[in-house]
């Protein structure tokens, strides 16, 4: 199982990298080797789908792939024109093409949008491979009861080899492991299950490629967010003892038939002995669990975000919050401390502990301070909205000022060095508003966008426990969070405290938790009202924001799509 990591558009670069890991295999002694689905274009590969030539240069390099296939068997997804776009796995086997298989499940839903691109498969082989029995599906294929797993094993697969690009969200990895162990256990046979691994846009591949027996028992797995090659000998006899005997397929399902299409035996090639010392010792890592896999997925999605879009240096405004801390460590780990520089923007309102607090996270991580102060742009900006604003109260115009001001110097910096600005609000203040457009929010990754501000916290003290000293200061994480825009400012004397907003924002924007649901739970109806108004009415900003990671269930983004203008309010 090739956990790979491509870059969509990179077609060399990624058949480049597949031959590799081709050759690397065949010296490891591997029968057949599995790429993740689109692995040749990369995924999702999304509209550039439309474009005749890449679709053409696409089959060009997957022939390019089958040639390198020399005395191997080799599984890899591309997308296919075969009269209607295909999501597509290719079946090679020592130099020649043996089978094209089409997807037949194509997820719309979330982040997917495969019925905008591909027409569903309609065949369901299974292929004879060094005298095993193989069945080859992608992706969605695997989560369906009555499906091409169920078609294949009656036509008697003893292997599923299951190719995915399966993005990330926390917690995504225990309910994909129960239910491929289900999958293996109802069907009696191995399930192979490759991921993808890498950052694209605001997803992130998580690998952690799967084995699993015919008894539904973990043989082998990949590592979270690593690029590996995972090797593991099968036992294949075993199947057909642990179905009683014999390899007789069940009565075939008719209503997975007609989904899915009748199956099918294609012949590859013969069993033929291994050569001797060339057995594999499958290995199994640890899962690394939360909050470990919430920031190991922030720093994946960073580094990839930042260098393939060519970058190689980012900037981040250092306030001496939670906030911009956990960005900068997020960044310092992606892309070395060399490539980050901080910038503290002190105004008249800044405290002086959240100066000194900057000053220490620089230093704790060695990455390079800049302090340019905003006073004089500040006092300007006032100077000449004066005539206009006489007459009226200090307010929020004078606070967004601020942090625009802020947001024109960070950007001043990116355009004259090429720096990518990394901006750093949260998912809590995305929800709710509770940040600027051409201020704080103005930059080209935004790296924990898709972050509660109560899970910022759980990564904050994760960090510093891996680290084991104070990566981040002791004080950034106590102090109460302020945006420092006017005297005495406190995040609560806008939002509510977080332990209580955040629940509810995940009721109303992850759950679809209706207004009286969430009154249900325990929450004050002024507090509920006030909340989902804010997250209504904010809808406008979050499609001005930059990409971010996506980490919950539910992003801001490519899963929740809320029109603009609505006036539909349920409480």
């Amino acid at each position: 199982m090739a956990q790979m990591n491509p870059t969509v558009g990179d077609l060399k670069g990624n058949t480049s990298k597949i031959i590799r890991l081709i050759d690397e295999a065949r010296t490891l002694g591997a029968d057949l080797v599995a790429f993740p689905e689109l692995a040749v274009s990369g995924y999702p590969p999304e509209d550039i789908l439309f474009k005749p030539q890449f679709i053409q240069d696409c089959r060009s390099h997957v022939d390019e792939i089958v040639s390198a296939s020399r005395d191997i068997a080799v599984v890899l997804g591309f997308p296919d024109d075969d009269d209607g776009m295909y999501n597509a796995a290719v079946v090679a086997w020592d130099g020649r093409l043996v089978d094209v298989y089409h997807k037949i499940y194509l997820p719309n839903y979330g982040v997917f949008d495969e019925k905008r691109y591909f027409k569903p498969g309609n065949r369901c082989p299974i292929y004879v491979i060094n005298g095993v029995n193989i069945g080859v599906n992608v992706c969605e294929d695997i989560w369906y009861d009555l499906g091409p797993t169920e078609v294949q094993r009656e036509s008697g697969a003893e292997v599923i080899v299951n190719i995915n690009g399966s993005p990330y969200h926390a917690g995504k990895g225990d309910f994909r492991r129960q239910m491929l162990a289900g999958r293996a256990v109802t069907n009696g046979l191995f399930v192979s299950y490759t991921n993808m691994v890498g950052g694209q846009d605001e997803l992130v591949f998580d690998g952690h490629s799967m084995l699993f027996d015919y008894a539904g028992n973990l043989v082998a797995n990949g590592r979270q967010f690593e690029e590996e090659l995972v090797m593991a000998d099968l036992d294949v006899d075993g199947v057909a003892l642990h179905r009683g005997g014999g390899n007789e397929p069940r009565r075939e399902d008719p209503e997975a038939l007609r989904r899915v299409g009748e199956p099918a035996i294609i012949h590859v090639s013969d069993y033929r002995e291994r050569a001797s010392g060339t057995t594999q010792q499958a290995v199994r890592s640890e899962p690394l669990g939360m909050p470990g896999e919430v920031y190991a997925a922030l720093v994946l999605g960073t580094r990839d975000y930042v260098r393939k879009t060519g970058f190689q240096k980012v900037l981040i405004g250092l306030s001496g919050g939670i906030d911009s801390s956990i960005t900068a460590v997020v960044a310092v780990e992606a892309l070395g401390r060399e490539n980050v520089v901080g910038v503290a923007m002190p105004s008249r309102y800044s405290s002086e502990g959240s100066i000194v607090d900057a000053k220490l996270l620089a230093d704790n991580l060695g990455m390079e301070m800049r302090t340019i102060p905003i006073e004089d742009a500040f006092t300007a900006y006032l100077r000449s909205l004066e005539d206009q604003f006489r007459g009226t109260q200090s307010g929020v115009a004078e606070e967004n000022l601020q942090a625009r001001v802020r947001g024109n110097l960070l950007m001043a910096l990116s355009n004259k060095f090429g720096w990518m600005v990394l901006t750093t609000g949260n998912k809590s203040e995305l929800a709710t508003g509770y940040s600027t457009l051409y201020g704080d929010m103005a930059g080209g990754f935004a790296v924990i966008k898709d972050v509660p501000k109560t899970l910022v916290y759980e990564v904050s003290e994760y960090v510093n426990r891996r680290a084991g000293k104070e990566l981040i200061p002791r004080s950034v994480i106590e102090k109460p969070p302020s945006a420092e825009l006017r005297p005495d400012q406190m995040d609560q004397d806008t939002l509510p405290p977080y332990d209580v907003l955040d629940p509810i924002l995940k009721a109303y924007v992850e759950d679809d938790r209706t207004y009286d649901e969430i009154l249900a739970m325990g929450f004050g109806e002024d507090t509920v009202q006030r909340v989902l108004q804010l997250v209504d009415r904010n809808e406008y900003k979050r499609r001005q924001a930059p990409p971010g990671v996506k980490i919950t269930p539910r992003n801001f983004g490519r899963d929740r799509r809320m029109p603009i203008v609505n006036r539909y309010r349920n409480f």
